[in-house]
């Protein structure tokens, strides 16, 4: 399997607002940079929509290193949470709706397809890329 680095970032101008997405995928020494955005959208849509486009621009099964400034993406996936809403029909454990269902089963298949480790980085703290997918997702934002 190909090894690949993707960083991914979600923004939003109001929330809910204009929202932007970017990611950026690293095979080697090329890199590639995704963008797109939504009118009406919240920053967790953009978040999650950064890493289904970045996954889904892999053009076969890839182990992928998948790195993102979102908690709510980051924990959902590595602590189980997504699993477990989709198994209980997209409810939490308060039995509160999960919210973006939507998005959420576009990623769990895509992670059936790839092996995809994510990594947590501080947003606006000097990480390179995830200083690029935000001024890509913010960019986008501000163009709508």
């Amino acid at each position: 399997m190909k090894q690949v680095e993707i960083y991914t970032d979600g923004a939003c101008r109001g929330n809910p607002g204009k929202g932007g997405w970017g990611a950026i995928l690293v095979y080697g020494k090329t890199e590639k940079e995704l963008s797109g955005g939504e009118n009406n959208t919240t920053n967790n849509r953009m978040e999650l929509t950064s890493v289904i486009e970045a996954l889904s621009a892999l053009k076969e099964p890839c182990r992928v290193t998948l790195t993102s400034d979102s908690k709510y993406v980051v924990d959902a996936i590595e602590k189980g949470w997504a699993r477990s809403w989709q198994e209980h029909g997209w409810k939490k454990a308060d039995r509160k709706p999960a919210l973006n269902p939507d998005l959420w089963e576009k990623l769990l298949a895509l992670l059936n397809q790839h092996e995809v480790t994510f990594v947590w980085v501080k947003g606006h703290d000097g990480h390179p890329y995830n200083e690029r997918c935000d001024q890509l997702a913010t960019a986008f934002a501000d163009s709508l």
